[in-house]
């Protein structure tokens, strides 16, 4: 699917991905010489793979192009380009870091300052909304911030978390997927058909339900990425097929109850009652934290590109100690360290890791954020969405086994409801954009909280559903209006 344009051509990465108000890339020399990997220097193949190396080594944008362009011998115009597909507002002249190690803590407030006036709000607004709703809830019933509550609403948001965090790859290209529901509920009911009616070892039903959902994903990537055919239109014809095929396994009686000593209810259930298992976790996500921060920063030093001052890293290992031991302090206050939203996080984590640390992470925003320029830049666009339609599959057959380890049963009504609408509203409320090319992981547990917060909160006052879908609905609408400003804010200034 990737296309080497000639110089006459119209299309380009800044186009419209039909490519009508593209620049053309322009290959100088393409052909004289070769790289190492035998691509020839200047080609776009040359200069994507040059500019994925020094993003995976920690540069910036403008590091990136300055450095590929004078390896590859191609136009600074022209990497830069290239290097817009891969990083999302990418192409600053000049690297922020610098301008804050300046001016100490007057240049990073002033950097956050710029981000704002430039639309780059991030996770600001989820985290003031979530701040809000919590003292309001705290406000009306102060149960709401008990130990209890925070632990049982810290389990509640994993199922719904962990379709989100599918639904986040999905949203990143631009996309959507209408069947996380339904394939939700197919894997729970593939689980509890065969390990409690037929007996399968439950390990090994377990991952015959995970191959079930990422089964159910290769078909939606195939149809929308090979054939051609929207990924609404696929996934809304999903939805209803594997709904379809979920009463079909359960059978006629509709219900399969699990044992609650099952690997899937101790999985949803198990909480580690010792205080050091809360502290102890706390302890390693700092240690790793600080370790890897560490290590980027000597690879940046090394690589000879501006690295963050030594302050600013121990800064930021004091702000996750606070948060992690005052998490932990919380847990222990009740019964102790939950196992599944100890899950959630590594999976969040993973998630994160793949999505910015790695070429393949890179070349999901570049997807997103134009498809005619990743096209241009030598990136398999079927190939990628394939794969993200994939793990929004596999993230889902996820939550729907801890759903089904929330109740202990798969019935007809697994993974239906409003079960997909939150899954969507959680990723989009914790900051992903719907129009493709930016949002994190961090987005699906953000969003999660908010979407539970006010469930619990209405509980605890005696609201009902129609009120929570009310306010939740609003939430939502806010969250859309927040990122289309956002996006606008940062067309005027340049950034997009």
């Amino acid at each position: 699917m990737s296309q080497n344009p000639n110089p006459g051509d119209p299309g380009g990465p800044g186009g419209s991905e039909h490519g009508e108000d593209a620049a053309p890339l322009g290959l100088s020399g393409a052909g004289d010489t070769a790289d190492e990997r035998g691509a020839p220097v200047g080609s776009p193949q040359s200069v994507t793979g040059k500019v994925e190396e020094l993003l995976a080594a920690g540069a910036t944008p403008a590091e990136a192009t300055a450095q590929a362009a004078k390896a590859t011998g191609e136009s600074r115009e022209v990497v830069r380009e290239i290097v817009e597909t891969m990083v999302p507002a990418a192409g600053s002249a000049a690297d922020p870091r610098l301008l804050q190690q300046q001016a100490g803590l007057a240049g990073y407030w002033a950097a956050f300052v710029r981000r704002l006036k430039g639309g780059e709000l991030g996770s600001l607004p989820v985290v003031a909304a979530l701040i809000i709703i919590w003292i309001v809830f705290y406000a009306l019933n102060s149960t709401f911030l008990s130990a209890q509550n925070l632990s049982n609403l810290s389990q509640q948001i994993v199922g719904t978390g962990m379709i989100a965090l599918g639904i986040v790859f999905v949203l990143l290209l631009g996309e959507i997927d209408l069947a996380a529901g339904s394939v939700s509920g197919l894997a729970a009911a593939v689980f509890a058909v065969e390990s409690v009616n037929n007996g399968v070892n439950q390990y090994l039903a377990l991952l015959l339900a995970l191959a079930t959902g990422a089964g159910t994903g290769f078909v939606h990537g195939f149809f929308f990425a090979r054939i051609g055919v929207p990924a609404f239109v696929v996934t809304l014809a999903g939805n209803l097929g594997w709904n379809g095929l979920m009463l079909n396994i359960l059978g006629s009686t509709g219900t399969v109850n699990l044992p609650n000593n099952g690997i899937v209810s101790k999985l949803y259930n198990t909480i580690y009652g010792q205080l050091a298992a809360a502290y102890g976790a706390a302890i390693i996500a700092v240690v790793l934290y600080a370790l890897v921060a560490l290590y980027g920063r000597a690879r940046r030093v090394r690589a000879g590109i501006p690295a963050p001052p030594i302050g600013e890293i121990a800064a930021r290992v004091v702000l996750l100690a606070i948060v992690a031991f005052l998490t932990a302090y919380v847990f222990n206050q009740y019964k102790g360290l939950p196992l599944a939203p100890l899950i959630f996080l590594i999976f969040i984590v993973v998630g994160d890791f793949i999505l910015r640390r790695t070429v393949y992470g890179r070349r999901i925003f570049a997807v997103g954020g134009n498809i005619e320029a990743a096209r241009r830049a030598g990136i398999s666009v079927p190939f990628i969405r394939l794969t993200v339609f994939m793990i929004s599959g596999l993230m889902a057959a996820v939550g729907g086994l801890f759903l089904a380890g929330q109740i202990e049963s798969a019935s007809q009504t697994s993974g239906g409801g409003n079960l997909l609408l939150n899954a969507i509203a959680a990723a989009v409320i914790g900051g992903t954009s719907l129009f493709g090319g930016r949002g994190k992981t961090w987005s699906a547990l953000l969003g999660a909280l908010v979407i539970g917060s006010i469930q619990s909160g209405m509980n605890i006052q005696g609201l009902s559903n129609s009120i929570q879908f009310m306010v939740t609905g609003a939430v939502l609408l806010a969250a859309v209006v927040i990122d289309s400003v956002a996006r606008r804010t940062q067309k005027a200034s340049g950034r997009v």
